[in-house]
């Protein structure tokens, strides 16, 4: 499986982006995709994810209500919106099956 993420940018703070993850190659369900967020000097943080079949998502508590991660079959990728953006929502996002990583995508919020 080979993951490749996009969409991430500069953004106020209160903005919004839409992050996507175009998934290659097949895995076996049922499985998750998730989105983990890596800020500067800090873990990786597992902040959303998606089980296939099933459609079934779960959010960190720190972007519940914020955030919505989705899935478009036909086109094999991932989205993660990401709304009412705060500061310390910058970081890479990287997008994950199983071992297999993206390399990642820079979201910036800015003040």
């Amino acid at each position: 499986v080979q993951l490749k993420e996009s969409g991430g940018g500069l953004v106020q703070v209160g903005g919004s982006l839409r992050l996507s993850c175009k998934v290659s190659g097949f895995t076996f369900n049922p499985y998750y995709t998730r989105w983990f967020h890596q800020a500067p000097g800090k873990a990786r943080e597992l902040v959303a994810s998606i089980t296939s079949p099933g459609g079934s998502a779960d959010y960190a508590d720190s972007v519940k209500g914020r955030f919505t991660i989705s899935r478009d079959k036909d086109k094999n990728t991932v989205y993660l919106q990401m709304t009412s953006l705060k500061p310390e929502d910058t970081g890479v996002y990287l997008c994950n099956e199983g071992t297999s990583w993206g390399q990642g995508t820079q979201v910036t919020v800015s003040s």
